[in-house]
């Protein structure tokens, strides 16, 4: 079901999304080798119950932990895990915040020390992505607009746009209608409306698209072995464009 969010249940999650952005911004100086996800799940715990929030991933359908932490081929929903990360790897950190039963829900992918100019060019590629999909989230259009948009650049840079996993309505439930694709078409979908708010989430492949599932029943990784990244912000549609909820700039 779709839920339309008044001004002051938007205020709230901003609010919840400042505070994840807080955390991603306290990540950034602290994924570096040797460090492991373990330890990144128990830092951003930590640091959301200090501030009198919860991850709100935590407990759902079964997940355990506070953060999916998704390393190099690993798309999405990968598990925290105690092996160090090493030089060269890149990181996707995701979480969802309840703040006051407020939610915000972005993922930020990470370099580990010094990457190759492989995953370097990954990294910028997939980011772009996001902040172009954002641009097509204004009323009146479509979700097959975001869709397009992002397809339409990623693929141009001879890239690939991950098919099994969207982002989604978010509101007082992390999954909620509508879904949105980063693939698809122009003009098609459900029109965007004032006071809805959504996940953009790319999560974009070196190689190809498809996917397969570990045997933990979450973790998806690449089929062909090659890396994945993934940028994600929780955006308001309001009447003076889209609001980026979950935005880092200070």
């Amino acid at each position: 079901m779709i839920t339309i969010k008044s001004e002051r249940e938007i205020k709230l999650m901003h609010e919840a999304g400042k505070l994840l952005a807080a955390c991603h911004k306290e990540l950034r100086t602290r994924i570096k080798p040797g460090i492991s996800t373990m330890e990144i799940d128990q830092f951003v715990e930590k640091f959301l119950l200090k501030h009198g929030a919860t991850p709100e991933q935590k407990g759902f359908k079964g997940y355990e932990y506070a953060t999916c932490a998704s390393i190099n081929d690993e798309i999405c929903h990968g598990f925290p895990r105690n092996e160090a990360l090493k030089d060269g790897d890149i990181v996707t950190i995701d979480c969802v915040v309840n703040l006051n039963g407020a939610l915000a829900d972005s993922a930020w992918t990470y370099t580990v020390g010094k990457v190759s100019k492989k995953a370097h060019d990954l990294l910028k590629i997939t980011k772009e992505a996001l902040y172009i999909g954002i641009e097509q989230a204004v009323i009146g259009n479509r979700t097959g607009d975001i869709g397009f948009a992002i397809q339409d650049f990623v693929e141009g840079n001879d890239y690939s746009v991950v098919r099994d996993f969207t982002g989604h309505g978010i509101g007082r439930t992390i999954h909620e209608e509508p879904q949105i694709f980063h693939f698809g078409s122009k003009g098609r979908g459900m029109r965007l409306k004032e006071g809805m708010v959504i996940t953009i989430e790319p999560m974009v492949n070196i190689g190809t698209w498809y996917s397969s599932l570990d045997n933990n029943g979450w973790t998806a990784r690449t089929l062909d072995g090659t890396l994945s990244a993934q940028y994600e912000h929780t955006i308001a549609i309001t009447k003076d464009g889209p609001l980026i909820l979950t935005s880092q700039d200070d």
